[in-house]
């Protein structure tokens, strides 16, 4: 079977409202470990749930940089969250991962996670960064380069659109975007 195309930085410099959908069905890899999109949101810089929205600080810099970067930041002190960084040099626009389906190192997301379900290991951004191995160690670092491996999906799967999730800011925008019947999704979208 055909290996399909790794997305390169230049991918990221659109829209996250083209992007986000585009994200569904792709592969993400760290360290060889991870596996099919199924779940994204979209924020983009004009919107006050996105964390660019009043301006750059030493916690969201990686948002004002070149498109093609991860952006991690810990959510509520307890969790990491991981975002592709969107758009020009300077619009701060990022796409959160929410979930994966997980088909690569699922013994060692299994350990990580202390679990065995496999719907469980990666279907919430902060399950999804533990069970990767994410940190802020992957903070501004580059999706086309290892530890990252981001595949082009294959093809162009049913994607679901619904609301964002956990926001109380702007959580009226259908910017969610996942696989339309996923059983790995963190919520069913309605």
């Amino acid at each position: 079977m055909p290996r399909s195309t790794r997305l390169r930085r230049t991918f990221f410099d659109r829209s996250v409202h083209d992007i986000a959908p585009e994200l569904i069905g792709a592969t993400l890899l760290v360290n060889g470990v991870g596996g099919t999109i199924v779940e994204v949101e979209a924020y983009h810089h004009a919107d006050p749930a996105a964390h660019s929205f009043n301006g750059q600080t030493a916690r969201n810099a990686v948002m004002f940089g070149p498109p093609g970067f991860a952006y991690v930041y810990r959510s509520y002190g307890l969790h990491w969250c991981l975002n592709f960084v969107c758009e020009a040099t300077g619009s701060a626009s990022a796409i959160l991962i929410r979930a994966l389906e997980p088909t690569e190192g699922v013994s060692l997301m299994r350990r990580r996670r202390g679990l065995n379900d496999l719907r469980a290991l990666c279907s919430g951004p902060g399950k999804l960064c533990e069970a990767l191995g994410v940190t802020s160690a992957q903070n501004g670092l580059a999706l086309d380069r290892p530890p990252f491996e981001l595949r082009a999906r294959m093809q162009a799967p049913e994607v679901a659109v619904g609301v964002r999730i956990g926001i109380t800011k702007a959580a009226d925008l259908p910017w969610r975007y996942g696989l339309k019947g996923s059983p790995f999704l963190s919520k069913p979208i309605r």
